[in-house]
């Protein structure tokens, strides 16, 4: 076991270990780490707490210091020239008619690099205009072309729940997300109720799946064909987070189905999930 803290760089960013090299430090404390890009200034995300070795990527980079005021003083004037930066990248874009929406700039602690991100459509030749932002800010200057789930992270929002984006507040890492959970969990594979404000599925479809995944493997599907103490019949319909089936008895197929927990039904052959083909394939871009 070692002891780490987690940092962080943005406000909803990844939390990376470091070794805090005998210091006790608390949360939302500003710290001074070496990067593999340089010096930074981070934030305390998680305090002191042991971890397996295994889990960590060696070798674990150790705290410089805890930030002082000439560095919190360095970050906040770091703060207001990437609002500036901004303003001038929009601009300088404009004059050289690209088609590319600025989501954030990000100022190397040092000064020695900006960093911008953005959105578009297709690969965009931005050669010249680095040229230009480079003669204006004499500085280095990176462009990075993000997808549309970064995006939403990086300005935040509230989702169709009324909570801000799980993205935002809390998701260190984005997991992939596929039509098939929408399917197993019984939900209307309508994009507008499973797809998130950045158009992809939402990312909360991940976090029953395993459970549904589960109960599946032990519910017998609609269309099964199952004993219970009232006969054989077909089921149609299920309830897995209930754990109860509806069924309707070959004696009296023209009776309401009726409701029967699982554990008390008895599977003779299993019915399929049925699947729209053409409506998955149709929604493969939303993944």
């Amino acid at each position: 076991m070692a002891e780490v803290v987690g940092i962080r760089f943005k406000d909803t960013g990844k939390v990376y270990y470091f070794d805090p090299d005998g210091r006790k430090l608390n949360k939302f404390d500003k710290v001074i780490v070496e990067t593999v890009r340089g010096v930074e200034c981070g934030e305390v995300a998680d305090e002191n707490y042991q971890v397996p070795d295994e889990e960590i990527l060696k070798p674990l980079r150790k705290i410089i210091r805890i930030a002082d005021s000439k560095d919190i003083a360095r970050y906040n004037e770091n703060r207001k020239k990437e609002v500036e930066a901004f303003d001038v990248f929009v601009k300088k874009a404009e004059n050289h008619k690209l088609e590319m929406k600025l989501v954030d700039v990000e100022y190397a602690f040092d000064g020695s690099k900006i960093l911008f991100y953005f959105t578009a459509d297709g690969r965009v030749d931005f050669r010249e205009l680095v040229k230009d932002l480079a003669g204006t800010f004499r500085t280095r200057i990176e462009l990075r072309q993000i997808g549309v789930r970064d995006e939403a992270r990086m300005l935040g929002g509230i989702g169709v729940c009324g909570r801000p984006f799980c993205c935002k507040t809390f998701l260190n890492d984005f997991h992939p997300v596929v039509v098939k959970m929408a399917k197993d969990q019984g939900l209307s594979l309508n994009p507008v109720k499973i797809s998130g404000t950045c158009g992809k599925l939402m990312c909360c479809l991940k976090y029953e799946y395993n459970t549904y995944e589960q109960l599946l493997k032990t519910t017998p599907k609609p269309g099964a064909l199952v004993e219970t103490d009232e006969g054989r019949g077909r089921v149609t319909e299920t309830s897995l987070l209930k754990g109860i089936v509806k069924v309707s008895l070959d004696s009296n197929p023209d009776a309401q189905p009726k409701t029967f927990e699982v554990s008390d039904v008895k599977l003779i052959k299993d019915g399929m999930i049925k699947t729209d083909k053409a409506e998955i394939e149709a929604l493969k871009g939303m993944e």
